[in-house]
């Protein structure tokens, strides 16, 4: 039989995903200009204009990958006992190593978006070209790290979502939520071409699926087997 545990360790593991999606969502909403799939020449001169905004909203948008990688380690504390562990356990590691990459690939942009807008001040039309030649390989690694790490966590959410589902963990609507996300993670990195304009609404919705977690995690704590409490 499955009863409702709500305690510290649930409150907790709740109010770290609503943290993690409001500091993902207010650091990518208040930045003055947003990377695309790429760092390219333009991006550079728009954010030097607010250099020092949009440096500390993409430290506070990278912490917010980080918050979301402690709220699903929490989770695992809270949820990863026998049976249940077979599915959360690797769904939530796939999806904290996904995280984790977003969040490296992030750090690349933040840091190369600042430090290029000292590098390629004054430069010719000529020299601006040459510097974006000497990064490309590295925007090309880090463009990977955003796309597998888009997939990843696909994966990571597909399972976590069958495990919600399989054993009524969280409300059944948030498990079935869950899958679909990573299911269209996963079917839009790795079937469409060229998908980055497509890809972006996705980021709300995750940022909408920390949130739900979040509520639902304080308001009905989690559905484990009494056995296992």
């Amino acid at each position: 039989m499955n009863i409702m545990t709500k305690d510290f360790e649930t409150k907790f593991t709740g109010w770290a995903f609503i943290v993690a999606a409001l500091l993902l969502w207010f650091g990518w909403a208040l930045s003055p200009h947003h990377i695309g799939e790429y760092i390219v020449a333009s991006d550079f001169e728009v954010i030097g204009e607010s250099v020092w905004t949009w440096i500390w909203m993409y430290r506070i948008h990278i912490f917010g990958w980080v918050t979301m990688g402690i709220a699903l380690f929490a989770l695992v504390s809270v949820a990863a006992r026998k049976p249940y562990r077979v599915l959360i356990l690797p769904g939530a590691g796939m999806l904290i190593i996904g995280t984790f990459t977003l969040a490296i690939a992030n750090a690349y942009f933040y840091n190369f978006g600042a430090w290029g807008v000292g590098e390629t001040a004054g430069k010719s039309v000529v020299e601006l070209q040459e510097f974006m030649h000497d990064i490309l390989f590295t925007n090309q690694y880090v463009t990977c790290f955003i796309r597998f790490g888009r997939v990843f966590s696909g994966v990571g959410l597909v399972l976590l979502g069958i495990g919600f589902v399989k054993w009524n963990i969280l409300s059944k609507w948030l498990g079935w939520f869950t899958v679909l996300l990573g299911l269209a993670a996963m079917g839009i990195i790795m079937g469409i071409p060229d998908n980055y304009d497509i890809y972006k609404p996705l980021f709300h919705v995750k940022v909408i699926w920390l949130v739900m977690m979040g509520i639902v995690l304080l308001t009905q704590g989690v559905h484990l087997s009494k056995s296992e409490i």
